[in-house]
């Protein structure tokens, strides 16, 4: 759907912002980063998969710009058109370009690298009769190490916060801002690949929340929102347990397990102020009970991250005995007398429905928690504590969310329901609608790691693809996202050259297409033909560049570029563009200004086609010169062996053969001796009778000497043949 730009404020199609009575609401407005000069020619608009919109701005080329390679000419962008639900679009806006491209740049070593391993794989298994099966083995703890390159390049959740002297009333520490891919990778590397975390999953998952709880959802309160707002007005407290967003704020860290911002908070309890004038010994012997109780909480799994609290239990074993102590003396300090003499209420209820939690109550588990998946991971810490691996997750989940359903969809929580339901087509469909084509052609590496049937759905050629694998079409696509801009295509040929069906078409057209003004991009786009071997490219590309710069006037670069690709065709045509513009004659002082290109040939003058003979004339007249001058005794000789070695030559066209003779005319009749013996003259005769005889052809091209020039060089000739004669 192409579109030109109108004239007022650039826009596609102008509309009023101000909405009238009864009118309907303005559209939404999405502010497009697509780097193009200014002013924009022509925008395409289409639609990409899923709710994604692809907008290409055209640049008009102008003749001030003069061909640079620098000048952006063209930019294709993907828009979001996804409900505000969606955690991806928050992120999304936050990561500029220049981040994008150095995820983009960053990733490619681990892609490059897994293939090569993948191919080296299937190149043995090809060679042996039995199926490699250590190396396969292995192949999972591969992915894992390229899964773990990848995540990196994304962020990491458990940075250090941005400062050095914490705030003691800090509740949420301000670390690198968690972003959707981050999270979207970490749950496909932790369900598809990880085979570490299959004995503690759960945990897994819970640890994830803690990571990405922020990003669940935009219209609902989640944990993280709710502790967020509690913390701002932290401040302007002076008795925080009167306030009841202090104990909600307790029981929601609770209820998905973030045990240290439990025991923090309990801390800010008014009964650990050391100026209290009233008994309040009973009450925080409470409050300190259920912090040690929090604190000390098993958790099975094999180790717990510096900060974190609880009982790390690496075996189920160990993990039951633990887990069924705990649970004891949870219930015990329940049903303690200690409560009636607690006199403060909020702290009594509110302890007591702490409490509840740990004791798996789910009517205040899910009063505690906002999202459906936070109510899915307060199931696993304290209602199905011995839950490990796949068990039942599905199901779970589904229970979850009619507890607490959610008004809009999140990217993160459709692809986590695809993962749990063990559904390939709809996790790939959720990568691809929400997280874009980077995302899904490094992501399908990990769906396959270990599933076969996605791997035989995702490898599958398909008739309706043109005879390519989703795969290919993935990469295909994420290929054509890089060559949009100036700045990525050079890594677009490391995925088509993966796609063994279209993708080596699809380079070819893209090295084919590179601008070739600048020598700096042609070099380099020649670099990637070699990595690639694809040498009938590389020759067309230095054809190309050839033709280009002698048609602007830049006529050693031409030659330069056709001597690389070894066309000989076209130096013969330069050559016999040279003969015409030297001059009607060879001896004009014309032919000066070719000697700098005639430098160009340097010493392999075999690949220079037609022009070999204006190379060596060079040389001739050089030679010729310092005979004249009388330099040296041997400068004559050797101007003569350059003459015998131009007229021998069959490079040197017929039509110079007469003018070189007529410059050496003063070297014939050099006295006392000859500097041409009988067979050398008689050569220059024959060629001279030759010369003769082509002159009664029709399209025998005269070169104006001097009337009398003929004869002089035949009487020279003449001359020269009686004394070397007489002298032999």
């Amino acid at each position: 759907m192409p579109g030109m730009p109108t004239e007022a404020g650039g826009a596609i199609v102008p509309f009023s912002g101000e909405a009238g009575q009864g009118a309907p609401p303005p559209p939404s407005v999405r502010h497009i980063r697509h780097g193009v000069t200014p002013p924009i020619f022509r925008v395409f608009v289409s639609w990409s998969s899923g709710n994604l919109l692809q907008v290409a701005c055209l640049r008009q080329p102008s003749p001030e710009d003069g061909g640079g390679a620098e000048e952006v000419s063209g930019s294709v962008v993907e828009v979001n058109l996804g409900g505000g639900g969606s955690g991806r679009a928050e992120v999304e806006e936050k990561i500029d370009e220049a981040e994008m491209r150095r995820i983009e740049y960053g990733s490619l070593p681990a892609f490059a690298l897994l293939q090569s391993r993948k191919n080296a794989l299937a190149e043995a298994a090809a060679m042996s009769r039995v199926p490699a099966l250590p190396e396969q083995a292995e192949w999972w703890q591969y992915v894992l190490e390229y899964s773990k390159t990848v995540g990196n390049l994304l962020g990491n959740p458990d940075s250090p916060p941005a400062f050095t002297i914490e705030d003691p009333k800090t509740i949420l520490k301000v670390g690198e801002k968690p972003t959707s891919l981050r999270a979207a990778w970490e749950l496909l590397e932790m369900f598809y690949v990880d085979k570490q975390l299959q004995g503690w999953l759960p945990e897994r998952l819970v640890d994830w929340l803690a990571d990405f709880d922020s990003l669940l959802s935009k219209k609902e309160s989640t944990v993280y929102l709710k502790l967020s707002n509690f913390q701002k007005r932290l401040m302007k407290l002076q008795i925080v347990e009167d306030d009841p967003d202090y104990w909600n704020g307790l029981s929601a860290a609770l209820s998905v397990g973030w045990l240290d911002i439990v025991v923090n908070m309990l801390r800010f309890h008014g009964s650990y102020q050391l100026d209290q004038m009233d008994n309040r010994e009973t009450e925080n012997g409470l409050v300190e009970a259920v912090a040690v109780l929090v604190s000390t909480m098993p958790r099975m799994r094999p180790d717990l991250p510096s900060g974190k609290l609880g009982q790390c239990c690496k075996t189920r074993p160990d993990f039951i005995k633990a887990w069924e102590r705990w649970r004891g003396q949870v219930n015990k300090l329940e049903c303690s007398a200690f409560w009636i003499q607690c006199g403060h209420q909020k702290t009594r209820d509110g302890l007591k429905n702490l409490l509840h939690i740990m004791m798996g109550n789910v009517k205040e588990l899910t009063a505690a928690t906002s999202h459906w998946l936070e109510l899915f991971a307060s199931h696993f810490l304290y209602i199905r504590p011995f839950t490990v691996g796949f068990e039942g997750m599905h199901h779970l989940a589904q229970k979850c969310i009619q507890l607490k359903p959610s008004s809009g969809t999140s990217g993160l929580t459709d692809l986590l329901i695809g993962i749990l339901s063990e559904n390939s087509e709809v996790v790939l469909a959720e990568c691809t609608n929400n997280f874009g084509p980077w995302f899904v052609t490094h992501a399908m590496e990990l769906l396959t790691a270990d599933n076969d049937y996605a791997d035989m759905m995702l490898h599958e050629e398909r008739p309706n693809f043109g005879g390519i694998s989703i795969e290919e079409l993935h990469r295909i696509v994420y290929a054509q996202v890089l060559c949009s801009h100036s700045l990525t295509w050079q890594i677009a040929p490391t995925y088509l050259s993966s796609c063994l069906n279209q993708g080596l078409g699809l380079l070819e057209i893209l090295l084919l297409k590179q601008p070739i003004q600048d020598n700096r991009l042609v070099l380099k786009t020649l670099e990637i033909c070699r990595l690639y071997e694809l040498e009938d490219v590389s020759t067309k590309i230095m054809k190309i560049a050839g033709i280009y710069h002698w048609k602007h006037g830049r006529k050693g670069a031409g030659v330069y570029w056709f001597q690389q690709a070894h066309d000989k065709v076209r130096l013969d045509r330069i050559a016999q563009q040279l003969f015409e513009h030297i001059g009607k004659s060879v001896t004009d002082d014309s032919f000066k200004q070719w000697e700098g290109l005639l430098e160009l040939l340097g010493s392999d003058i075999g690949s220079a086609g037609g022009l070999e003979f204006l190379h060596r004339y060079r040389d001739f007249k050089r030679s010729l010169q310092q005979a004249r001058e009388g330099r040296t005794g041997e400068a004559a000789r050797q101007t003569v062996e350059f003459l015998i070695q131009l007229m021998r030559n069959p490079s040197t066209p017929q039509r110079f053969w007469l003018p070189l003779l007529h410059d050496a005319v003063d070297l014939l009749n050099c006295k006392p001796n000859p500097l041409l013996n009988v067979a050398e003259t008689t050569l220059l005769l024959n060629k001279l009778q030759e010369l003769s005889l082509a002159k009664l052809h029709p399209g025998f091209s005269s070169n104006h000497l001097p009337s009398q020039a003929l004869n002089s060089v035949r009487l020279s000739l003449a001359s020269n043949l009686a004394r070397a004669i007489l002298e032999e």
